[in-house]
C-alpha cells in the first residue's frame, strides 16, 4: 500500500534551500583549501549553490507544479555561467545532474525534510 502524499510546504523547501546554500559554500571552502585535487567537488558544490540560489527567492516555490516548471525551463537552457568555476563543462554537467534530483525531490515532494549538511 502506498503513503499518501504530504501537503507541498513552501516554508520547508525555502529552509532546505537555505541549508543546502550553506552546506555547498562549506563545501567550496573545504574544496578550496585542498586546491587541484578538489577541483571536482568545489565545481559539484558551486553548482549546487548556484541552483539553489536561482529559487531561494522565487516565487514559484510556493506551488509545487509552478515550482517544477521552472526547474524544468531551467533545465531546458543549455548555457550556466558563474564566475570562479574550475571547469565551465564540469560545472554545466552539475547543474543539469542537481536540477534532474531537484524535479525528482519537486515532483515525489520527498527529501526536503533532509536539513542535514551531508545527503
Amino acid at each position: 500500500m502506498t503513503e499518501p502524499q504530504a501537503p507541498w510546504d513552501p516554508v520547508q523547501v525555502r529552509s532546505w534551500l537555505e541549508r543546502r546554500i550553506k552546506a555547498a559554500r562549506a563545501d567550496q571552502d573545504v574544496a578550496d583549501r585542498y586546491g587541484r585535487d578538489r577541483e571536482d567537488d568545489y565545481d559539484k558544490a558551486a553548482a549546487e549553490e548556484w541552483v539553489c540560489d536561482q529559487f531561494r527567492h522565487s516565487d514559484a516555490v510556493e506551488d509545487q507544479a509552478r515550482f517544477a516548471d521552472a526547474i524544468q525551463a531551467l533545465v531546458s537552457k543549455d548555457d550556466f555561467y558563474r564566475p570562479g568555476v574550475r571547469s565551465e563543462q564540469r560545472f554545466e554537467r552539475e547543474v543539469k545532474t542537481y536540477l534532474r534530483k531537484l524535479a525528482k525531490m519537486t515532483k515525489t515532494n520527498t527529501g526536503f525534510g533532509k536539513m542535514l549538511r551531508y545527503q
